[in-house]
């Protein structure tokens, strides 16, 4: 049976779409045999996507030091909702970040590790703008994570 990646993600100016897209490109790529993957944007997702999920990849944009205001309702309206009902998912976090990400990324892990959620890569951070450096990285970690869920890594 395959395994699956979610993929749940908030953009307003494109910049976190296109990290997303990238990171579904990778867990798509051809080498990954046995893994469906869903890309979502956070006010699309839900618990049944949680629950469908045997791994999860987010993004967000920093705002005011902050993840947005929809990842944050995404947690809102799942945490409940599969309390109990999952088991710890490993996931990684992507962030287009103003300044340095980091409050984001905190607030991520902190919520994340109510879920339960274990954090199997180093939060992914681009600052100002993104280029195809970052794109490459992001399509990388998209990779990592479906290969992980593939060969059972994860």
């Amino acid at each position: 049976m395959p395994k699956h990646l979610l993929i749940v993600y908030h953009s307003k100016t494109g910049n976190t779409e296109a990290l997303a897209q990238a990171a579904y490109a990778g867990a798509t790529d051809d080498l990954i045999d046995a893994v469906d993957v869903r890309l979502l944007r956070a006010r699309d997702a839900g618990p049944g996507d949680l629950l469908w999920a045997d791994a999860l990849l987010l993004g967000t944009p920093e705002n005011f030091g902050y993840m947005s205001g929809a990842m944050k309702d995404f947690f809102d309206r799942t945490f409940y909702e599969v309390e109990g009902r999952i088991a710890a998912l490993p996931y990684a976090i992507f962030i287009s970040a103003g300044n340095d990400g980091s409050g984001a990324v905190r607030a991520i892990q902190r919520i994340g590790n109510g879920y339960p959620f274990s954090q199997v890569q180093e939060p992914l951070i681009t600052r100002d703008g993104i280029d195809a450096a970052d794109l490459a990285r992001c399509q990388e970690l998209g990779m990592t994570l479906a290969a992980g869920l593939d060969t059972g890594v994860f």
